[in-house]
């Protein structure tokens, strides 16, 4: 059965997951939780921008980023992203008159600041 539940534990698991975006935290007890910052985001919000589509807003999308992220990525992950490079930190105000979409491939690209391609001579050698 689908829910909303697992949809969310499905999509944590994704790298364009805003959770990988940022930094996590573990609790002495084994708790994982997200940072507030998205350091990632802040780090490349001017190329992000640079490489972004602009439109003009739509109003069947006013306090809905999921719906226009959907439309856009055909996932609603990209609704916090959406929000954040145009400047939106409530959904409340989710109602713009022209709204910045970033290409996918360019977010595709930021990603390897966060997970960056490692040489195997780097590697260290675990003897089990």
């Amino acid at each position: 059965m689908f829910t909303i539940d697992a949809e969310a534990r499905r999509n944590k698991q994704l790298p364009f997951s805003l959770d990988y975006m940022g930094e996590s935290f573990i609790t002495e007890n084994g708790v994982v939780f997200p940072s507030p910052s998205f350091w990632l985001l802040e780090k490349h919000l001017f190329f992000l921008t640079a490489n972004s589509t602009k439109k003009s807003f739509n109003q069947k999308y006013i306090m809905r980023p999921d719906y226009l992220s959907f439309d856009e990525y055909n996932t609603v992950l990209f609704a916090p992203l959406l929000m954040y490079v145009n400047g939106v930190f409530s959904m409340e105000y989710f109602n713009l008159v022209e709204v910045i979409i970033p290409k996918i491939s360019y977010i595709s690209q930021i990603l390897v600041d966060k997970f960056p391609e490692l040489s195997a001579k780097n590697l260290e050698v675990i003897n089990w």
